[in-house]
Formats: C-alpha cells, sequence, structure tokens
C-alpha cells in the first residue's frame, strides 16, 4: 500500500471515528468546536492524501462541497441571530431607564430603585456582549431583574 494510500485511509478513518463519537453521544457537541476552516483544512487533507489510482468520485466531492456552504451559510445565520439577540437586549435595557425595577445584582444582593443608565460589556475572548443596567451603585443583568414598575 503506498503511502498517500495509507495516509487517506487514516484520514477517512478519523472521520468515520470522529463521526460515530459525535453521533454515539446523542448529541452534537463534538462539532461546536469545529468551524468552517477546519471542515475545509480536512477536506484539503483528504484530497492530498487521496489515493490516485482511486480518486474521490464525483458524487462524493459534491456532497462535501454542499457541506461547506450548509456549514458557510449556519454560520452566518447564527452571526446574524446573536446580533439580533444583543441588539434586542440593548433595546430592552434602554427602555428601562427611569423605571423602577426589582431584583438581583450581580454581587447577589437584592436591588431596587430607578435604573439610571446602560451599560455594554465585551468579553475580550470570544467578544460576548453583556447589556447590564444600574440601579445607583449596584449593577444587574437584564436576566435578574424581577420587577419592572411603569409609573
Amino acid at each position: 500500500m503506498s503511502a498517500a494510500s495509507q495516509t487517506g485511509s487514516s484520514t477517512a478513518a478519523s472521520i468515520a471515528d470522529f463521526s460515530s463519537t459525535s453521533s454515539s453521544s446523542g448529541t452534537n457537541d463534538g462539532y461546536n468546536d469545529l468551524g468552517t476552516d477546519d471542515f475545509l483544512k480536512l477536506l484539503i487533507q483528504e484530497l492530498q492524501n487521496q489515493d490516485p489510482l482511486n480518486p474521490m468520485d464525483n458524487s462524493e466531492m459534491v456532497q462535501q462541497i454542499g457541506l461547506i456552504r450548509e456549514i458557510g451559510a449556519t454560520d452566518e445565520l447564527t452571526g446574524t441571530l446573536t446580533t439580533l439577540s444583543d441588539n434586542q437586549q440593548l433595546v430592552t435595557a434602554s427602555g428601562l431607564i427611569g423605571k423602577q425595577v426589582s431584583g438581583l445584582a450581580t454581587d447577589s444582593s437584592q436591588v431596587e430603585g430607578v435604573v439610571d443608565r446602560v451599560t455594554v460589556e465585551t468579553n475580550g475572548q470570544n467578544e460576548a456582549r453583556s447589556i447590564k443596567v444600574h440601579v445607583g451603585g449596584k449593577t444587574m443583568i437584564l436576566e435578574n431583574i424581577r420587577d419592572i414598575q411603569t409609573g
């Protein structure tokens, strides 16, 4: 067996092992760490190491290209929905300025008072945004607001 065919077989085996591991757990948690770039690298590695005497057929190639497009579209949709959710939280929080609220502060203490400002904090690692409302000297995240009074 040639070196290219052995490497191609091990790449295919790795893909099969990864798929069976992920599907046997009942969830797709294993896929959460893989992005479009990882899939493209894996596909290129597979193409480079395939057996030249027994190359991948056209239907397999078309199927993998379809998967690449599907992953790209899913990534784009996820990003759009995350942005939409963040913006909706910001609109909700800004609508609370001047309103009486009560809830749990970030330091786990009870807070009651008028919202005087809203801040947006960004996590440097994954760029996740956190919308916080400020009541006096205390800070609350939106999810911890228990009561909102309009008058």
